[in-house]
């Protein structure tokens, strides 16, 4: 590699990571705060939501890369441009592929590495976050014992607690179940726990209300009372793992009895054709970008800033494949579009490159009709005023 190109692989990485962790930073604080209410409320500890926050990361990872490439190389090119660097390259002879190569080697270098995680890293990662959050869900111990909160713990069934005692003994224990429609069921206790193995909470000293349809109501006391916990324990604890959670091999030769996708089985497919194919983002924006913004040009040539014509080009690319995706999982017809978008999207881009051709500024909607007049021999160019209009 030439020392020139050196520096600008050294100058696009540089930006590329100066891009790169704040995105990810804003990204990841995100979506770590949608997980504090499950942290606290089952009572984890802040290693666990550490934990939790750290296996999210992988799941956004490619999501960012692509868009954090776009912006350093355009800013890179762009920041090059306006230091005459490129038209010093550019008189000194150097060909355009001196730009181009760099480039070229950090976008495949991270479509590698979007690819590692997007099929190895992020399946075990979110593997691990469905149960994690399934075990905190399964844990009710630590959700009940939220004193003087009620908490719900499965749709019809509430409890709440006055206050929590050494030993996990637990004080004015409150308890309302209206899961069956023919009647509904109130529970007081003294007090209470939930056994070692979270199959049933024992209430001692306290009376159960009985409520019909037509309004009666039935009192008994207890002594010793214990509510079934087993089915819920047993819900909670099941952590349902989607298309998106599994790795390649499994997507390659999913199981037929599992029950995921014995429901959807062209979810499975679509996700299969979705890494195949968004792995290759790195490599294509970093395309888009060189199209945008690797030639040298004049600071009194008017344009879009190369920035926002690439990020605008990127987004509108990723809505495409996204919108494909999420179409594959109901018709299969969309599969051949999920390619297609990423393969026509890279040569377009490629043909630009290679001919050397320049994006200028699109002509107004008058000069444009003018423009297709004149080839079809409709009218004559119109002669300059006064000779002062440049060419």
């Amino acid at each position: 590699m030439k020392l020139i190109e050196r520096y600008i692989l050294r100058r696009a990485t540089g930006m590329f990571l100066a891009t790169l962790l704040p995105l990810m930073a804003i990204v990841w604080t995100t979506q770590a705060l949608t997980s504090v209410n499950l942290v606290t409320d089952s009572g984890q500890s802040i290693l666990a939501f550490l934990r939790l926050a750290t296996l999210i990361l992988p799941s956004i990872i490619p999501l960012i890369l692509p868009f954090a490439l776009v912006i350093g190389v355009a800013q890179t090119l762009t920041a090059m441009n306006a230091d005459s660097e490129l038209t010093v390259l550019n008189a000194a002879g150097s060909s355009r592929m001196t730009i181009i190569r760099p480039i070229l080697y950090l976008g495949i270098a991270l479509s590698i590495l979007s690819f590692a995680v997007d099929n190895f890293v992020e399946p075990y990662s979110r593997m691990a976050v469905r149960k994690m959050i399934a075990t905190a869900h399964a844990d009710l111990l630590s959700s009940v014992v939220q004193e003087n909160t009620f908490r719900k713990i499965a749709d019809g069934l509430y409890v709440q607690v006055a206050s929590r005692r050494s030993g996990g003994v637990l004080h004015g224990i409150f308890v309302a179940d209206s899961r069956n429609p023919a009647y509904e069921l109130v529970y007081y206790a003294r007090e209470g726990a939930v056994d070692e193995n979270g199959s049933a909470l024992v209430m001692k000293d306290g009376e159960v209300h009985r409520k019909l349809p037509d309004s009666n109501v039935s009192i008994i006391k207890f002594d010793s009372y214990a509510f079934d916990l087993t089915d819920l324990t047993k819900m909670a604890g099941e952590a349902t793992i989607r298309a998106k959670d599994r790795d390649l091999f499994f997507l390659l030769d999913p199981d037929p009895k599992d029950p995921v996708y014995e429901k959807n089985p062209m979810s499975f497919s679509a996700e299969l054709h979705r890494r195949f194919t968004e792995w290759t983002f790195p490599l294509l924006f970093a395309l888009i970008a060189l199209v945008v913004s690797s030639d040298a040009r004049s600071h009194r040539e008017a344009r879009m800033h190369p920035m926002i014509t690439a990020l605008l080009t990127c987004l509108f690319v990723r809505w495409a494949t996204f919108y494909a995706a999420n179409s594959a999982e109901e018709s299969r017809s969309f599969v051949p579009v999920m390619y297609l978008i990423p393969l026509a999207t890279g040569a377009l881009a490629i043909r630009q490159l290679m001919g050397n051709r320049r994006l200028e500024i699109p002509l107004t909607w008058e000069q444009k009709l003018n423009e297709i007049l004149v080839r079809l021999r409709l009218t004559k160019v119109a002669p300059a005023s006064d000779g002062n209009q440049s060419a």
